[in-house]
């Protein structure tokens, strides 16, 4: 005899991995991870922006903008080519932004799905000398015994993330010589060398040089030209550069931004600005305008209200007014844009 399990008991599932989760979900807004989810749900499949925006209730525009901040972020891996501008010209009259193109999208999977930190993946890795070795050479750097929660951050990076235990000894001297001895601070940096791609200890000194040159255009922004910058502003440069990952030009803007504010070089200015572009997930300067419009628009709504409320009362035309804030409505668009 056999049995069929009723239909609605059978589960068909699409599994999303605890790194998507972890690490990039919460940097997206809601449209993004949508489309992320569509595309995980199908893939492997052949899709048309078409296709995606019609099961999503989108524009095409909001589909290739979605796609490619999953692309630069390294989740999707996209193969495939628009066609041609003569092909556009012949068949849609040169307007090639409205034609839509094929890509076979697949979803990248650029690490593995981060455990639940356990007291099992520590104990299973008991037994590699090269990762005894680490957990030994980083206790000496950073003068301390590690916690069981310490040994399991390590435990990720070495056994889950497969980084080399040279790497990883070259990531605690760095940090502590650069004044960092937290290991959550530790784990975001690595975290950041792997995205990036970077296995040897080569590699990684020559991406940390590259932050040499960033000090440099930071101090010369600041007017700081005739000394190098002290430990604790060295602190600042590695966060705004490794743990936040910014690029040199949204620094610089921050940097600039703080000099036309207080007419005086602070770091400690410019890291509350940067930390808050960082909570707004700003990417490019394009991002930094988006804010700035939306913060114009609510101080502009703000001194309306204020208007309101010191103006008079006429008795004579004490009729209720229409209620529609177009101030308001604009800065949602804006909010739209930028969330696009």
């Amino acid at each position: 005899m056999t049995w069929d399990v009723s239909e609605g008991f059978q589960v068909s599932a699409t599994l999303v991995s605890n790194l998507f989760i972890d690490q990039y979900m919460a940097g997206a807004n809601g449209e993004y991870v949508k489309v992320y989810l569509y595309l995980l749900r199908h893939a492997g499949e052949m899709l048309s922006l078409g296709e995606i925006a019609d099961a999503l209730h989108y524009t095409e525009g909001d589909v290739k903008r979605a796609i490619a901040y999953w692309e630069k972020a390294g989740v999707l891996a996209g193969k495939g080519e628009r066609k041609g501008k003569d092909e556009v010209s012949k068949n849609d009259g040169g307007k090639e932004e409205d034609l839509a193109f094929e890509e076979n999208l697949s979803v990248a999977a650029p690490a593995p799905a981060k455990p639940v930190y356990s007291k099992e993946l520590v104990r299973r890795l008991s037994g590699d000398e090269d990762f005894t070795q680490l957990l030994y050479i980083a206790q000496k750097y950073m003068n301390k015994v590690f916690t069981q929660r310490e040994c399991q951050i390590f435990a990720y990076l070495y056994g889950e993330l497969r980084l080399p235990s040279e790497l990883l000894e070259y990531l605690v001297e760095y940090c502590v010589q650069n004044g960092h001895t937290s290991i959550s601070y530790m784990e975001t940096v690595a975290l950041n060398w792997h995205q990036k791609g970077l296995v040897t200890v080569e590699e990684a000194k020559a991406y940390s040089a590259s932050f040499s040159k960033d000090s440099f255009s930071v101090m010369k922004a600041f007017g700081l030209n005739d000394r190098r910058p002290a430990d604790t502003e060295k602190r600042f440069i590695d966060t705004w550069f490794g743990a936040y990952g910014f690029s040199r030009e949204i620094v610089l803007e921050a940097c600039n931004r703080t000099i036309e504010a207080i007419h005086t070089p602070s770091f400690a200015y410019a890291n509350k600005i940067l930390t808050e572009w960082k909570k707004a997930g700003v990417k490019t300067l394009s991002d930094v305008e988006d804010l700035d419009k939306i913060r114009q628009l609510k101080e502009k709504d703000k001194g309306e209200t204020k208007k309101k409320k010191g103006r008079a009362v006429n008795h004579f035309h004490n009729f209720e007014q229409s209620s529609t804030n177009y101030d308001s409505l604009m800065m949602e668009k804006v909010r739209a844009r930028m969330e696009k």
